[in-house]
C-alpha cells in the first residue's frame, strides 16, 4: 500500500469537510445536490468516453489501483539481486543463471537473463529490453492522459451545470427569495467539477507519472545489470555500474548495508 497516496486523499477530504464545519455549520447536506452529480460526473464520463478508445477505459480501474500499491519495484533490492547474479556467473559460468529463473520473481529479468544464458547478440538484446522499455512507458503515458481528460472535463461540465442552474434561475425572477438558492445550487456544479479534478484526477494522473518514473528506473537498472553480466563483468564492477542510477544518500545506504552483511 502507497502510504503517501492515502495519507494525501485523507489530508484533501479533511480539508473540505473542516471547511463545510466551520463556514456551513456543519450541513454537509447543503453540498449534496444529486443534479449537479448527475451533470458532472456522467457528463465529464461521456466526454472521456469520446476522447479515448473503449479498449483503454476497460482497464482504468486497474490502473488506478496502481497509484495506491507499491508494485514499481525496489532499485536497491533489484541491484542486489543483480550483482548475486553475476557473482554466480563469474564462479559458475553463466549458464548456471538457468538454474536460478525460478527465483527471479520479475518477468523482465527472467527475459533478459534467458537471452543472455541463449547466448543471443549483446546488441540484440538491448534493442528488445529498451523497446519493451518505450512499449511501457507509452502504455503508462496513454494510462495518464485518460486521467488527464477527465481532470480536463470534470470543471468544464462543472461550468456547463453552473450556466444551466443561472439560466433556469433568471427565468424565475419573479420570486426573489428562491435567487439565493438557485444561486448556490448552480455553484454546486462547479464545486464538483473542482474536487473531480483536484481531489481525484489530477493527483492520481501525477502519481502514476511517478510510478512511471520509478519503474523504467528499476527496468533500466535490469537492462544495464543483464548487459553487463552478459558481458562477464565482475561483480563489483556491474555494482558499481548500478549504484550510479541511485542517489548518493541511497547509495551509501546500499554500501553500507552490504557491509553490515
Amino acid at each position: 500500500m502507497d502510504i503517501g497516496t492515502v495519507i494525501g486523499l485523507v489530508l484533501a477530504l479533511l480539508a473540505i469537510l473542516i471547511a463545510i464545519m466551520i463556514g456551513g455549520g456543519g450541513n454537509v447536506m447543503a453540498l449534496v445536490d444529486p443534479t449537479s452529480v448527475f451533470v458532472v460526473i456522467v457528463g465529464a464520463m461521456g466526454a472521456v468516453i469520446i476522447s479515448f478508445p473503449m479498449a483503454r477505459l476497460t482497464g482504468l480501474v486497474k490502473v488506478i489501483k496502481k497509484s495506491f500499491f507499491n508494485d514499481t519495484g525496489d532499485p536497491a533490492a533489484t541491484i542486489s539481486e543483480l550483482v548475486r547474479y553475476a557473482e554466480v556467473a563469474r564462479r559458475e559460468g553463466i549458464l548456471s543463471l538457468e538454474n536460478l529463473m525460478g527465483e527471479m520473481k520479475d518477468p523482465f529479468i527472467v527475459r533478459g537473463v534467458k537471452m543472455a544464458v541463449d547466448g543471443t547478440d549483446p546488441e540484440l538484446i538491448r534493442v528488445i529490453l529498451d523497446t519493451e522499455l518505450d512499449a511501457l512507458s507509452d502504455r503508462h503515458a496513454q494510462n495518464k492522459a485518460v486521467l488527464d481528460g477527465l481532470a480536463k472535463y470534470a470543471p468544464a461540465f462543472g461550468m456547463i451545470g453552473t450556466l444551466l442552474g443561472l439560466i433556469f434561475m433568471l427565468k424565475n425572477m419573479d420570486d426573489p427569495s428562491k435567487i439565493g438558492p438557485g444561486m448556490a445550487v448552480a455553484l454546486i456544479t462547479t464545486l464538483y467539477g473542482a474536487l473531480i479534478a483536484n481531489i481525484f484526477a489530477s493527483p492520481v494522473a501525477d502519481k502514476l507519472a511517478a510510478k512511471d518514473a520509478e519503474e523504467l528506473l528499476v527496468k533500466t537498472i535490469i537492462v544495464t545489470g543483464v548487459m553487463s553480466i552478459q558481458s562477464g563483468d565482475n561483480p563489483r564492477v556491474v555494482e558499481s555500474k548500478l549504484l550510479t542510477f541511485l542517489p548518493p544518500a541511497r547509495r551509501d545506504a546500499f554500501l553500507a548495508s552490504r557491509g553490515a552483511a
